[in-house]
């Protein structure tokens, strides 16, 4: 049983991680940009939610708004740090996402304050039983919502033209632009599916630990570079696998390991270990 709860615990972390770091490997796969200020706005979508929920009391509004408004505030990064240094050397744009992301801290701390905020009555808080285990719904839910979101990322890129059109960008973008697609439109429309995906992540995270405060993202930032190298650079596929994978041996390893090491240490020894068989990650062509 205490296998089961901490595979269950594991795939409720990793299913986090998905939500949070498929953004950065969208834009990695479009731009080839190590989009660092993804954590800001996964932060952000924590505070939307928290805020939200406080004055309306409907989770589900509030879930929908942070979607709505991060996913803004991405296509904004996009249009207005990233688009006019594109053609810069690499290092530029990931000094300018980094520079962004140490900012957004400093504003939340400006506006919020520097010790976080919690939900008045937080939703989702009682228990199931399911198979003798005791689950807080809001895991329950985590894991059922990320599952419904990959879903509807899977269908939007393999059967809609705007997928089509995503898909062919990526790909080759010269190419793309010549059959008429606007590489432009695709990459806002990239920027604000992978904002509206962490600001989720930020909204679950803030739940299930009933706090959002300004540094929330700082960890994320870091672990979800590591997924992402794990998966293979902008492998969405690999993406989802080093996700769950990093959240079950967290998970376990915090039991079996914790007296050695601490939940991040074991990610990065994770990595470094996957990194010594496959230098390209999981699902990259080794």
């Amino acid at each position: 049983m205490l296998y089961l709860e901490l595979l269950i615990q594991g795939i409720v972390q990793g299913s986090l991680y998905g939500l949070m770091t498929l953004g950065l490997t969208l834009v990695y796969g479009l731009l080839r940009v190590l989009h660092v200020a993804h954590a800001g706005l996964f932060t952000l979508g924590g505070y939307v939610g928290v805020l939200v929920t406080n004055q309306t009391g409907s989770f589900a509004l509030a879930i929908l708004l942070a979607m709505i408004f991060v996913g803004i505030c991405g296509m904004g990064i996009y249009k207005f740090a990233y688009e006019p240094i594109l053609k810069r050397p690499p290092f530029v744009t990931l000094i300018a996402s980094i520079a962004l992301f140490i900012a957004m801290e400093e504003i939340f701390r400006i506006i919020f304050g520097p010790y976080g905020i919690s939900y008045i009555n937080p939703p989702l808080a009682d228990n199931l039983s399911i198979l003798g285990m005791n689950l807080k719904i809001g895991e329950v839910v985590v894991i059922l919502f990320s599952l419904v979101m990959l879903l509807f990322l899977s269908w939007l890129s393999n059967h809609t033209r705007t997928g089509i059109a995503w898909r062919a960008t990526v790909s080759d973008p010269d190419m793309a632009q010549a059959f008429g697609i606007n590489k432009n439109r695709v990459r806002y429309l990239n920027f604000f599916v992978g904002s509206a995906l962490t600001a989720t992540a930020g909204v679950f995270v803030a739940l299930l630990n009933n706090l959002v405060e300004p540094t929330m993202g700082a960890v994320p930032s870091y672990k979800g570079l590591a997924i992402i190298v794990l998966g293979g650079l902008g492998n969405i596929r690999g993406t989802l696998i080093a996700s769950l994978l990093l959240g079950i041996v967290e998970s376990f390893g915090t039991i079996y390991l914790g007296k050695v090491l601490d939940r991040d240490a074991i990610a990065f020894g994770l990595l470094i270990i996957i990194l010594m068989v496959r230098p390209k990650g999981i699902m990259g062509e080794n």
